[in-house]
Formats: C-alpha cells, structure tokens, sequence
C-alpha cells in the first residue's frame, strides 16, 4: 500500500511544484534549475559514493563490520536516482540524503524499526579459540527459522552448533 501511495503523490507533488515554480519564475529558468540540480547532484553523489567506497574497503581489511559503509552507501545510490529523477522534491530528498548526518539519523531509524519488528531474530557470541589464541576464530549462533507455514519455530535437522 505505502509504496503505490509513492508512485501516486510523489508525480502529483512534483507536476504541482513544477505548475507553481515555472508560474513563479517561468519556463527557461525552471528547467535550467532542474538541469543544474541533476549536474550538482551527479557531482556530489560520485564525490560521496567513492569515499564511502574507500570506508568499505578500509572496514574490510580492518575486518571491522562493513554494514554502515554500506548502508550508507545504499543511500547514496538513492540519492543518485532521486537526484537524475527531475523534479524538485525527488531532488530535495536527494540532496538530503547526500548529507551524512541525515542518512545516520535515517539509518539508526531503520535498524530501530527492524530490531523492533518480530522480524529479526539473531544472536551471536565469539569465542576466542583460534589457532594462535590470538583472536576470536569461531563465531558460535543460535537461530531460529520462522517458517509461516509452520506456528513452531524449529532449527533445521542435521545441523549441528560447533
């Protein structure tokens, strides 16, 4: 449902803000506006996306989690898209999601909302029993599959923890 609500409001807001801007300030700087959005944007949107690229590399070799270089980086591609969408709310959202700490609030939301959500059920620990001792080597879960099928939550047969 929320996402025909998108496909719906998002074009009427954008022919009414175009209906209401070109009536404003005309038809030639109208466009020019939009034109010069999608430039900046493209500019602004590689300029992020490569810095976030470098974070991801350097959590990788660090072996740190790379989840928020990605996320981060995920936003960023939206942004893009929004950016080359013309129009001047899909580039008012974009260039908002091209400020870091809006894709930070807008991530600590997300994480939120599915931590919250029955969705999510996950639960590790690490040992430190490695090779060498020097280092966690083993990471030890426990899950649970939730089949909709099935009202049991059940672990499935043949695997074992080790």
């Amino acid at each position: 449902m929320w996402l025909f609500l998108i496909f719906v409001a998002v074009p009427i807001i954008e022919i009414a803000l175009f209906i209401e801007v070109g009536g404003a300030i005309g038809l030639g700087p109208t466009l020019a506006i939009v034109v010069l959005t999608a430039i900046a944007g493209t500019w602004l949107m590689r300029r992020q996306g490569l810095m976030t690229l470098e974070r991801l590399q350097q959590s990788l070799a660090e072996g740190r989690n790379p989840a928020d270089p990605m996320a981060q980086g995920a936003m960023i591609l939206v942004a893009g898209v929004l950016l080359l969408t013309p129009g001047f709310f899909t580039d008012t959202i974009g260039f908002l999601l091209l400020l870091p700490p809006v894709r930070v609030a807008l991530i600590r939301w997300i994480t939120a909302r599915l931590m919250a959500s029955d969705s999510v059920h996950f639960s590790a620990s690490t040992t430190t029993h490695g090779r060498d001792g020097s280092g966690p080597d083993t990471i030890e879960t426990d899950y649970v599959i939730l089949d909709d099928d099935d009202e049991r939550p059940h672990k499935p047969s043949g695997w074992t923890k080790h």
